[in-house]
């Protein structure tokens, strides 16, 4: 039985052709890269595999993690990475959703304009919070008001608090924003599209034109990128490089379906499984 599980894990990840991929704990740590960072990426391009950088934030455009991937060593484009800010707007333009209300940065609307959608507080068909360091109390006035009036409420992610290096270590972040408006309205967003609920890995299958059978959630956070796989179907891949340990995934409801000490480790058993099944997978 042991031989057949082995045999079993090894089809599993031979057949995993597109890679979601957690940025922070998993690819780098701060300002340094993970072991086995680089080798993990050169694999996934030698065996014709994809991936894509993915990341809760929706304060900032995509182009701040290209060029920190890129001060990484890693040659990242544009298209290689999304923000739960952009797969909100890709969400909203797929549904026809295109007149806004949007509390949201500078970046985040630019973010949205690009991809055709009217930034409006008149007859809007959603109104969407991202994490918005440029909240004022006029814009959150604004919103409140159209949630009372029945307009549908979308959140860009969950999360509560962000890490930062100044002071306490975290910043005020979306969900906490979230608590804000549902204490005075009572409204609680319809949608959340960020980790760890399925829309945004719905987005990045749409992109990639991928299945899930084929697809994996890489990262270090067993509450939102494993349990992002869990909500989703995917194959989740936890690796201990950052935030969480062994110990924390017997306490958690959140199973990945590998665990590896880094994504090095990964890329190793990518090799393997390719080798033992005397092939490498293809891309159509």
């Amino acid at each position: 039985w042991r031989y057949v599980a082995m045999m079993n894990d090894m089809e599993r990840l031979h057949n995993l052709k597109y890679f979601a991929l957690d940025m922070d704990g998993t690819i780098y740590l701060g300002q340094k890269l993970l072991p086995g960072a680089l080798d993990f990426l050169q694999y996934l391009k030698d065996s014709g595999r994809k991936h894509l950088f993915l990341t809760n934030n929706s304060s900032k455009h995509k182009h701040s993690y290209v060029e920190k991937l890129q001060k990484l060593g890693i040659n990242a484009t544009d298209k290689e990475v999304m923000t739960s800010g952009e797969a909100t707007a890709l969400y909203l333009q797929a549904k026809n959703m295109n007149r806004v209300y949007l509390l949201g940065t500078p970046d985040l609307e630019d973010e949205f304009r690009q991809h055709g959608l009217t930034l409006t507080c008149d007859k809007p068909a959603c109104v969407v919070l991202g994490f918005d360091q440029t909240l004022t109390y006029a814009k959150l006035t604004e919103a409140c008001h159209l949630l009372r009036e029945g307009v549908p409420f979308i959140a860009t992610h969950p999360d509560i608090n962000c890490p930062t290096n100044e002071r306490s270590g975290y910043l005020p972040d979306t969900g906490a924003m979230l608590k804000l408006i549902e204490a005075s309205t009572g409204v609680t967003p319809q949608l959340i599209i960020g980790k760890p609920h399925q829309e945004i890995i719905n987005v990045l299958m749409s992109t990639l034109h991928c299945t899930k059978e084929e697809t994996a959630m890489v990262g270090d956070r067993l509450y939102t990128d494993i349990q992002l796989a869990t909500n989703s179907g995917i194959c989740g891949v936890l690796v201990l490089s950052g935030e969480s340990t062994r110990s924390d995934v017997a306490t958690s409801g959140a199973k990945p379906t590998f665990i590896f000490e880094n994504v090095g480790e990964l890329a190793n058993a990518l090799r393997t499984a390719d080798a033992a099944l005397g092939k490498t997978p293809v891309l159509v």
